[in-house]
């Protein structure tokens, strides 16, 4: 999939009228409308631009949408975050469906993991040290200080910014999209906007007190530099790409590693779930014609496999249509840690696609006995459940009583919206299919959609309260974005 030139041109106009369009994803409010006239960027025209370049990685595909993955990646990214005090800045973390080693900052607390770094990584601080050190690049608002030091200002400046990403994109090519993601995270070269050296140090000193206050090992960072600066000797001109855009010198792994050394703090002990995710990711980032059986069966040839070996072997059985071993494996690897969300839900997707779909039901059933509202687990038994006769009722009340304690995703709105669909809410659904549109940045649709649920003879005084309440808070950034529109169309004319 790759994002045309003409939705750039249609984005730039957009962001260049100072159009607030986007919606937080998971929130319940439109943003603030931001002037397109500021002679610097706020925190809300940041949002925008990083949101805009994430839903153009969304379209293309390049964003990992699993639920497990998320709820990691969401997870650790938030255990860090939590130790910046005194901060009103929100934090999206996403994995990336690109084989190469890197992670990036877009403007707004976006912030990216090429499933490629994560399988890089031997421990689960080295995973979280490279996320602190992306979250001290918007913390230090590195972003938006690098754009106003080339004199690129105002909202305006940073759309023909943001536009230059999605040309980029157009072409497809992972260097091509990494090359967008870096002009606009700051370190792309030449004529492009370079983090300096300082924000690099500073990155590095401010990411690693965040990652030691939230109990990983600061040794994770320094360790991290010098596993790749090694992979890049060896490899020759095979440069990893976080090499590339965050260059590490060997005074630079020096001070990490003497800082880290005058860190006291106590490390907790590494989440049961990061050698998991790492081969959940292995199996899931891996092109749709890459067998990875193989690569697990060399892997048993040299020694006995851990769990979490097992485990993505599992995954790569069941996605080579092997489903009743993929099941088998799984259910060995559930006695052994019957306490594991992630092997439970993996049990559930397996024995659902071997069509054992009341046994999938039970399993997952009862592994939300022990985890209520799990993530996962509840989107794995919803899916079972839209697949079961008169399962659709009990999926649609599951996510809306999930979504109404946990902020959803894109595509969790939209399963939200299908369920409701099968269950006969025909309201219910197109509402959260308005919804969807709004996090997918278009308002019109939305509001057809939000019509259609207000048509609905059968809804509640309730839920025409909360449709009419919305179709207004859309309606007010349309009209806004329409005035805009005029008005830069009379002082141009």
């Amino acid at each position: 999939m790759r994002i045309t030139l003409i939705l750039c041109a249609a984005l730039l106009t957009l962001l260049t009228l100072g159009s607030a369009t986007a919606f937080a994803q998971g929130a319940n409010d439109l943003p603030d409308i931001g002037s397109g006239a500021n002679s610097t960027l706020t925190i809300n025209d940041e949002y925008q631009l990083g949101l805009m370049v994430v839903r153009g990685l969304r379209d293309q595909g390049l964003i990992l949408e699993d639920p497990e993955v998320t709820d990691y990646i969401q997870n650790l990214g938030s255990k860090i975050a939590a130790q910046i005090q005194d901060s009103e800045q929100r934090f999206t973390f996403f994995v990336v469906r690109e084989g190469n080693i890197n992670a990036f900052a877009l403007p707004g607390g976006f912030i990216g993991v090429n499933y490629g770094l994560i399988t890089a990584t031997a421990n689960e601080s080295q995973l979280a040290s490279v996320i602190a050190h992306e979250i001290a690049h918007v913390t230090q608002r590195h972003i938006a200080r690098a754009i106003q030091a080339q004199g690129r200002q105002g909202l305006a400046s940073a759309a023909a910014l943001l536009a230059a990403i999605l040309i980029g994109m157009t072409t497809g090519a992972s260097d091509a999209v990494q090359a967008g993601i870096a002009i606009a995270q700051g370190t792309a070269a030449q004529a492009q906007i370079n983090f300096t050296r300082s924000n690099e140090y500073e990155a590095d000193r401010i990411g690693i007190s965040y990652l030691a206050a939230a109990g990983f090992d600061p040794q994770g960072m320094p360790d991290f530099f010098e596993t790749l600066s090694r992979r890049s000797g060896l490899a020759g001109a095979q440069v990893p790409e976080f090499l590339r855009t965050h260059p590490v010198t060997a005074n630079r792994v020096a001070e990490t590693r003497e800082r880290a050394g005058q860190i006291r703090t106590i490390v907790r002990q590494e989440s049961a779930a990061y050698a998991f995710v790492r081969e959940r990711v292995r199996v899931l980032g891996a092109p749709p014609d890459n067998d990875l059986r193989p690569y697990y069966a060399a892997l048993a040839d040299r020694g006995t496999l851990t769990p979490a070996q097992r485990y993505g072997e599992a995954l790569a059985r069941l996605g080579a249509g092997d489903r009743e071993r993929a099941a088998s494996a799984l259910v060995e690897l559930v006695a052994a840690e019957p306490q594991s969300p992630m092997l439970q839900a993996a049990l559930g997707q397996a024995l659902m696609a071997a069509e054992r779909t009341d046994t999938a039901l039970a399993v997952l059933r009862r592994a939300l006995e022990v985890a209520p509202r799990n993530v996962p687990l509840t989107i794995r038994y919803a899916e079972v459940l839209l697949r079961t006769p008169g399962g659709a009722k009990e999926a649609h009340t599951l996510l809306l009583d999930l979504f109404n304690n946990v902020p959803p995703t894109p595509e969790q709105i939209r399963l939200t919206a299908l369920a409701a669909s099968s269950a006969g809410d025909n309201a219910d659904a197109a509402y959260y299919m308005g919804e969807y549109h709004i996090v997918a940045g278009n308002l019109p649709d939305a509001v057809k959609q939000l019509e259609l649920a207000l048509a609905d003879p059968s809804i509640t005084a309730v839920q025409r309260a909360r449709f009419e309440a919305r179709m207004k808070e859309v309606r007010d950034v349309l009209a806004e974005s329409g005035k805009r529109r005029r008005s830069r169309e009379r002082n141009t004319g």
